[in-house]
């Protein structure tokens, strides 16, 4: 069978199947590292733009389960799940509920969003907002999950400055007996969350976010950020408090935030690491053992691979991690809830293929390129 695949540009490229890496004997230990995992659709059912998201469970919890195999936390209905872009809340909800009985069958380590999405789209008042954001804790600390607070459309919409911010999550730090992960997604990721925090200069929202997080840093685990700036991460995690963790959403500056510098490092929390767990596996065993050479050799050729993938529109990087677990063999088909296999290009999926292949994570190259054919065969291009 040929590896070889017909590309939108007119080349042909083929695969080398080269790479592959093994699964570790246990989680690193130098880093706490989560993968935001996505869902996979019923090909089978409606799933199209405005339907329920139907989900097959038996795929996106086998999913799961690979990456506990290669020592990774999961970070379960984040945005790489789509929620907000196909995933509803009753099947958000359901998902925690399994994930989480899946994370202890399996010994695998959990965290989950918390969110405000049950909530219809358009206004709602701060105290709405507020009691749905503690709905939603409820059901995750019930689930046996750790909660991560993520950014709420509504609440960016309603607030009026930072103190709002302040009395939502204030009252919600009351609320849990567990600490729990804060979350700043930047508007490159959800426009709508333009002025999170309270102001569109990040240096006062900021400064509000440590204000909340040195009142309550007992209950504070850490904070994820994603603005795609490896310089104001690194002066925010140098402002946490002791014992407070920078989990780092960066998935352009991943590597160089990890390993960290002489005052600290981040921890991780990526939806990158859905597609590339192996590596990402392989390069924090050998941070680990102190072998910086290994470590960077390996994340090395992942950082195009993700810098394409999240390219602008950035929002649209789902797609390409489906496309990629289904060149991998994690799924049957190339079908998303809510239609959402149509958020990229047919030029842009082919980059991310040859850029997947040299980073090593194709190594069925024959699997991987009979998939890619079917792909671009349907999209017009010949084969």
């Amino acid at each position: 069978m040929s590896a070889e695949v017909a590309l939108p540009d007119g080349t042909r490229h083929r695969l080398s199947g080269a790479g592959g890496f093994p699964r570790p004997a246990a989680p690193a230990t130098s880093r706490i590292a989560y993968a935001a995992a996505h869902v996979v659709a019923d090909p089978r059912a409606e799933n199209v733009p405005g339907a329920p998201a139907a989900v097959d469970w038996d795929r996106t919890l086998a999913f799961r389960h690979h990456l506990w195999s290669y020592g990774l936390g999961v970070a379960e209905a984040m945005d790489t799940a789509q929620r907000g872009m196909g995933l509803d809340y009753p099947a958000t909800r359901e998902l925690i509920r399994r994930s989480a009985a899946e994370a202890r069958a399996a010994g695998g380590r959990i965290v989950a969003g918390v969110a405000t999405d049950q909530l219809p789209a358009g206004p709602a008042s701060i105290e709405r907002i507020r009691d749905a954001y503690a709905e939603q804790l409820t059901e995750v600390l019930s689930a046996g999950a750790r909660p991560v607070l993520m950014c709420s459309r509504h609440l960016a919409a309603a607030a009026r400055g930072p103190e709002d911010y302040q009395r939502v999550y204030a009252h919600l730090l009351a609320a849990t007996d567990q600490p729990v992960v804060l979350h700043w997604l930047g508007d490159m990721f959800d426009p709508a969350l333009a002025g999170y925090w309270g102001s569109s200069d990040l240096d006062v929202a900021a400064d509000a976010v440590l204000d909340l997080i040195k009142e309550h840093a007992e209950k504070v685990d850490g904070i994820k950020v994603s603005l795609l700036d490896a310089d104001r991460e690194v002066a925010l995690r140098r402002r946490l408090p002791a014992g407070v963790r920078l989990y780092t959403g960066d998935d352009f500056h991943y590597p160089e935030l990890i390993r960290g510098d002489e005052v600290g490092h981040s921890d991780a929390l990526l939806g990158v690491f859905a597609a590339v767990a192996p590596a990402a596996a392989a390069a924090l065993a050998a941070l680990d053992d102190g072998d910086l050479t290994t470590y960077e050799k390996v994340f090395a050729p992942t950082v195009p691979l993700a810098r394409h993938l999240f390219a602008a529109p950035t929002w649209h990087y789902k797609t390409g991690i489906v496309f990629l677990a289904w060149l991998t063999g994690h799924q049957d088909h190339f079908t998303m809830v809510g239609g959402q296999q149509a958020g990229r290009s047919p030029a842009h999926l082919a980059r991310l293929l040859t850029l997947a292949d040299a980073a090593g994570l194709l190594p069925d190259a024959e699997l991987a390129a009979a998939r890619a054919r079917a792909y671009f065969t349907v999209a017009g291009v010949a084969q």
